[in-house]
């Protein structure tokens, strides 16, 4: 009798488990189940639709750097698997990529249809069988394997890989098959922020701030990066790196805190207050809202001018000291009240998931239930934004996929 593994899930992390385990073992029966009429849908809509494959981030030390949950345990599954074995594997086979300034790496195409073409070719060339609007209702352990029952059908398989995602559904499988789930909560979502200071900005960018998130009885959370001003509040790369790292936090607050912005965190306060003062001595007869020694816009420095109770018009020699003093604390701790969290429109992402303890990471096999294997984001790892948690799913696919054909072909 030949083999079967089930595969539940058909998004990055499903696609490439299917994929790898055909290949090691071609004797055995992959069968991918997705409920929705096509798969690879999150592929599809991620990076704007150019699909950020994944980081030119090579060294295993610093990429999991990148990751608020699974740190640590992620070391050994990169070190298999990585960010280069990723291009690899994709140039491999007929994907040409490259890398943009900021590390993020695409499709030359800029298209995620690219990967989908790619991924899809690739499982139908190994003999991946592949059945969309497959819902399925449950999964049961038996004497000899696996049940999974759709709402037309009851498959039997001798392992599953569960790669569906963020799943409740999918969580309530694992539960009865003994696992432990840490709560999923939002990750990677914007700040809900209304403040007179940011009142008419929508769109105003600065390229490098540091932000400190404070939330009372936590500690603080810092983090630096680009920030951008939207119509509700806070964007940027830096509050979605504090939105991952405070994921918990936040949930727990129900979304109430502090966002504390240092917009010049090259210098420190005094040498800011300094070059203030040193503008008022270099310029006392121009007025301030033309005159900014720092490298801020121009309209949220006058837009700070106004909300510091500062004339624009008012000439820098009649600046008082102590005015300057006042604004060079509020240039290095600007404080803004939190009111709720905003989504992050291009890739929904949670923290939590099934715990890592319970997953043997060298084969991604649940140490509960042999046969048994996850891989992607229903496991308790999250990245930052930039490739990381297509990283995750394409590294803990492959390895659940290989490690499964090679149980198998025993």
């Amino acid at each position: 009798m030949k083999k079967r593994l089930i595969v539940v899930g058909g998004g990055a992390a499903g696609f490439f488990g299917a994929i790898r385990a055909k290949e090691m073992n071609p004797q055995l029966e992959v069968l991918l189940l997705e409920s929705a009429v096509k798969p690879l849908g999150k592929v599809k809509i991620s990076g704007g639709g150019r699909c950020n494959v994944t980081h030119a981030c090579f060294d295993v030390g610093r990429l999991v750097q990148y990751y608020p949950r699974g740190q640590r345990e992620l070391k050994g599954v990169f070190s298999r698997f990585g960010p280069q074995e990723t291009v690899d594997w994709f140039e491999s086979h007929g994907v040409r990529l490259k890398t943009e300034s900021d590390g993020r790496i695409f499709p030359v195409t800029d298209n995620s249809q690219t990967i989908i073409d790619c991924l899809l070719g690739v499982a139908q060339s190994v003999g991946v069988k592949i059945q969309v609007k497959t819902p399925v209702q449950a999964i049961l352990k038996t004497n000899v394997g696996y049940d999974v029952i759709t709402s037309h059908q009851r498959f039997q398989a001798d392992a599953i890989l569960l790669a569906t995602g963020s799943s409740r559904k999918a969580y309530e499988w694992t539960t009865s098959l003994g696992h432990t789930v840490i709560e999923p909560v939002p990750s990677l979502f914007t700040f809900n922020i209304q403040d007179e200071k940011l009142q008419n900005l929508a769109g105003i960018s600065f390229p490098s701030v540091k932000g400190v998130l404070e939330v009372p009885g936590e500690k603080a959370i810092i983090q630096e990066g680009p920030l951008l001003i939207t119509h509700w509040g806070l964007s940027g790369p830096v509050v979605l790196k504090l939105s991952a790292w405070g994921a918990r936090v936040l949930y727990h607050s129900q979304y109430q805190g502090k966002f504390i912005v240092d917009f010049s965190p090259e210098i420190d306060q005094e040498s800011l207050r300094q070059n203030l003062i040193a503008q008022k001595a270099k310029t006392p007869k121009r007025y301030i809202e033309n005159e900014c020694p720092l490298t801020l816009p121009k309209r949220f420095w006058q837009s700070l001018l106004v909300t510091e109770e500062i004339v624009p018009e008012t000439q820098w020699g009649d600046v008082p000291q102590k005015t300057l003093n006042r604004l060079s604390e509020t240039l290095k701790r600007c404080v803004f009240e939190i009111h709720g969290k905003g989504v992050f429109k291009e890739e929904f992402v949670t923290a939590g998931g099934v715990s890592l303890k319970e997953i043997d990471l060298k084969t991604m096999e649940s140490r509960l239930a042999p046969g048994l294997y996850l891989a992607g984001e229903i496991i308790d790892v999250d990245g930052l934004t930039g490739g990381f948690n297509f990283q995750n799913a394409w590294s803990t696919g492959w390895i659940a996929g290989e490690s499964a054909a090679r149980t198998l072909a025993n």
